[in-house]
């Protein structure tokens, strides 16, 4: 399997990207956090072969211990691969500069951590929330996304978050991960905007899933907007298609549905909701049932003896 094989790389979706391929008997794995003193332990990892019912593999332990960035923290794990080797990106600090990053052959065994000072040359800089990644097929590059708040930008919007946070997503583009193009604005939709995910559709078109982080109104939703690529332009922002006071949006190909999950953090809880056609959303919290205290995660597609072997 070739790069091209992982052209979403966006959660379980690196394998799903292609509406006409088959459905992979691959389960999915979870990669997530717990908050308190779980944002130090490190990543954790379930697995599931319905996209409904997880499982802690690992016992439940820490797989990787974070050693890197401004707190040593590890939050917002995601999660996805490059030919054989696998990636985690995570936020390693409330505010700061850097990104963590690290790869491995078999999710047990890790590199040595990086700190990806991926905002360090732009003023004011007060936070990196939530990495992502996606290669771009066209201009055969990886480019990373993460949403920073800096201050003295984007004025129209100040106030709208809490402790004057005014985010927008961010990016950077690297073939290596070890030399990264200048940070650049990648998406502004008029509002404080965090969490950024990219997803296939169940037609294969490409769509950037958001959480209007708005505080008042009580929004706090999802919403997406559909491109022809990473870089964009994207098209208009749908309606929102979850409740209010959810955050960490994922995605997985379940069938012929796409299954977006989301974390109603202020329930401690997650939920779901499945679509055909990236309007109509039918929610399926229902049928959720995920380790308790897991946070914002990623999913992903990993061969069964791999995870068989995480045990």
């Amino acid at each position: 399997m070739n790069r091209r094989d992982f052209v979403a790389g966006a959660g379980a979706l690196t394998l799903t990207a292609c509406a006409t391929r088959p459905a992979t008997t691959d389960p999915l794995v979870f990669a997530y956090f717990i908050t308190g003193k779980g944002e130090a332990d490190g990543l954790k990892l379930a697995t599931s072969d319905d996209g409904f019912t997880f499982r802690t593999l690992a016992q439940g332990r820490s797989l990787l211990v974070p050693q890197v960035g401004e707190k040593k923290l590890l939050r917002d794990p995601f999660l996805f691969r490059d030919g054989a080797t696998y990636h985690l990106l995570w936020t390693t600090a409330w505010e700061g500069v850097t990104i963590g990053h690290a790869t491995s052959a078999d999710l047990i065994h890790w590199s040595p951590q990086q700190a990806i000072p991926v905002m360090a040359t732009i003023p004011g800089t007060r936070n990196c929330w939530a990495p992502e990644a996606i290669y771009d097929p066209r201009a055969r590059h990886w480019m990373i996304f993460w949403s920073s708040t800096v201050t003295g930008r984007y004025m129209e919007t100040a106030g709208t978050s809490e402790s004057d946070y005014n985010h927008r997503l961010w990016s950077a583009t690297t073939r290596d991960f070890r030399a990264f193009s200048a940070p650049q604005p990648l998406y502004d939709p008029g509002f404080s905007v965090i969490d950024g995910s990219f997803a296939h559709a169940p037609d294969g078109s490409l769509h950037l899933i958001v959480k209007d982080e708005t505080l008042a109104p009580p929004r706090k939703w999802l919403r997406s907007a559909p491109a022809p690529g990473p870089s964009g332009p994207f098209g208009p922002l749908s309606s929102p298609f979850s409740p209010g006071w959810v955050e960490g949006p994922m995605t997985a190909r379940i069938g012929d549905a796409l299954i977006c999950y989301y974390d109603m953090y202020k329930d401690g809880r997650w939920g779901a909701a499945s679509t055909r056609d990236m309007v109509t959303w039918q929610d399926v919290s229902a049928r959720l049932t995920l380790p308790p205290g897991a946070r914002h995660g990623s999913l992903l597609r990993v061969p069964r003896r791999l995870v068989d072997a995480i045990g």
